[in-house]
């Protein structure tokens, strides 16, 4: 009889103790104490095992769980007389930065105090008897949510040491989600402010720590070592590039395989594979996100579970106002092509912005986009990650995003779209203005962007919307040879409607005095060019070949 799938459960012993669908990962325990590291940084992407595998961890090694050893019987580590004697003999630290969510300094360090009023709530026996000084005492009753910083950069460090005297035995740390206050404050402009508070907590933490016998942590990426751990020189680092615990995140294709066998759906395996592989971690390929896979045992229906189970905000802030670089490679993601570039894994949230390929190593840290192969240069000292999209979900995921651009001018946008497939001139110009006034404000980027760039923003933004919306009907291209240069946009009918080329201008105030006269220096320039020469190279009837100008003056336009 299949066990019952419960919906996200992060307790070990709740799935356990419920006979809750459960794969068994716990030859993470031993792989991980094996490794004799001191501190661990583990970084896989959203809703990938990593609070249930904290969990279980916690649950493996603490003193509060002494005893309860039937928690891991008929498991994998259990099968390990060493194991067994093991379990339950460490004082752990256990605590989460998954909540800290907010919109300003002041609230993330209050949400973080809070975090650390906890634990010590949790131990309040410590204040029990001699073990403590007055002056210790003093420091442990001041432990709150308005603590002052150099109370609570210190709050862990004292807690090990409170912990260490009282049970004679160095402290386990797990901290989970630990990157979640970074990305809020990347995106809510507070990122200094915390880099300067988090930096002095993990140091008293994770370096300066007498009392520490070994550490984790986890979250969705690896922020750069100069940010917060300069002075962690012991930190071991295991990305998603990493060989290391490559299957004790995620579920491998043998696992959903199984799963699948036990619910009665054997005969879900291609539509499942389809829809869900495509994860890659280290040399591991066919990894799948568990969110998906429980859902779908629990529903039998593909959707995007994954994909869909967060808001996406800092990848869509990135993708929106990136460079036109960015849209065309999108582009070519969406079309199921790969492309190879030189990223770096260590994200520094502050040069995101600025930094050329940043984009690229967030999108991978968050499992949206895989790695097919990486190559190092000698020469260079670099290294080249070819990469594509996970897997259809994902895709989805990507054009739901690209809609989300132009919701609010949704349904003028949808009729410009009707308006260019009946060659409706008339209409173009009017929904297309109405669509330029509503968005052109999203895709800028910087202080005070000029009114020249902000057309190539748009223009490059709404060339994906066009991807995403006309797929069933047309192949898109942007930005490809044709005749003698490179056209704008090509839609390549995949029946019998009529191809089209979109070339986009800028105004030139010295020598186009009107937008007509910029609509017309466009359309000859798709002539001169000779642009439609693929398409008649594929067949195409020039007398089927439409062709229009795009005349950009600051947030106006005119097409002709």
């Amino acid at each position: 009889m299949a066990r019952t799938v419960g919906i996200g459960h992060q307790d070990f012993e709740w799935l356990i103790t419920n006979d809750n669908f459960y794969i068994d990962k716990t030859k993470f325990i031993k792989e991980w104490w094996e490794s004799g590291d001191s501190v661990t940084l583990i970084t896989r992407p959203r809703r990938f095992g990593k609070t249930l595998t904290m969990s279980m961890t916690e649950q493996f090694f603490s003193i509060k769980y002494t005893g309860r050893g039937e928690l891991f019987e008929g498991l994998t580590i259990w099968k390990d007389e060493k194991y067994r004697e093991l379990q339950g003999t460490y004082p752990v630290i256990s605590l989460s930065f998954a909540n800290v969510k907010e919109n300003s300094y002041e609230k993330v360090r209050y949400r973080i105090c809070q975090v650390l009023r906890d634990l010590y709530i949790q131990n309040y026996f410590l204040l029990e008897g001699e073990l403590l000084t007055p002056g210790e005492k003093d420091y442990f009753n001041r432990i709150s949510e308005t603590m002052n910083e150099g109370d609570a950069t210190m709050c862990l460090h004292y807690l090990s040491s409170f912990l260490f005297r009282y049970y004679n035995k160095k402290v386990i740390i797990l901290l989970d989600e630990y990157d979640t206050p970074m990305q809020e404050a990347y995106v809510n402009g507070y990122w200094e402010e915390l880099v300067s508070f988090t930096s002095s907590l993990f140091n008293s933490t994770f370096k300066t720590n007498p009392y520490l016998e070994r550490a984790i942590m986890t979250g969705i990426t690896r922020v750069s070592r100069e940010s917060i751990f300069s002075d962690l020189n012991n930190l071991k680092v295991v990305t998603t590039t990493s060989d290391e615990y490559a299957d004790c995140f995620g579920f491998t294709e043998a696992e959903v395989f199984a799963a699948l066998d036990e619910f009665g759906m054997s005969d879900k395996k291609p539509e499942v594979k389809r829809w869900y592989d495509g994860f890659v971690f280290g040399s591991h390929p066919d990894i799948y996100n568990p969110w998906s896979i429980i859902n779908y045992l629990d529903t039998g229906k593909v959707r995007a579970y994954w994909a869909n189970s967060s808001s996406n905000s800092l990848v869509g802030k990135l993708i929106r106002e990136g460079n036109k670089e960015v849209k065309q490679r999108l582009e070519g993601l969406l079309r199921g092509e790969a492309f190879r570039v030189e990223i770096d894994e260590q994200i520094v949230y502050g040069e995101l912005n600025t930094k050329r390929n940043s984009v690229w190593s967030l999108l991978l840290a968050s499992g949206y986009l895989k790695v097919l192969q990486v190559e190092y240069v000698e020469e260079t000292g670099r290294w080249y990650y070819t990469l594509t999209l996970t897997n259809r979900e994902v895709r989805m995921m990507f054009e739901n995003m690209i809609r989300g651009w132009f919701s609010e001018q949704d349904e003028n946008y949808n009729d410009f779209i009707k308006a260019l497939l009946s060659n409706d001139l008339k209409a173009m110009n009017y929904y297309m203005n109405k669509v330029t006034l509503a968005t052109f404000s999203s895709f800028d980027v910087g202080n005070k962007p000029s009114e020249a760039t902000e057309p190539e923003r748009f223009y490059h933004g709404f060339v994906l919307g066009l991807l995403v919306e006309l797929r069933g009907r047309y192949t898109l291209t942007s930005n490809r040879e044709s005749g003698f240069d490179r056209y704008d946009v090509m839609l390549e009918p995949k029946k019998d409607d009529d191809g089209i080329i979109l070339e986009f201008k800028v105004q030139d105030m010295d020598d186009e005095k009107e937008l007509t006269d910029t609509v017309k220096a466009a359309l000859q320039q798709i002539e001169a060019k000779k642009y439609e020469s693929i398409l008649v190279e594929k067949g195409a009837p020039k007398e089927k070949i439409r062709k229009y100008g795009f005349a950009f003056c600051g947030k106006k336009v005119l097409i002709g």
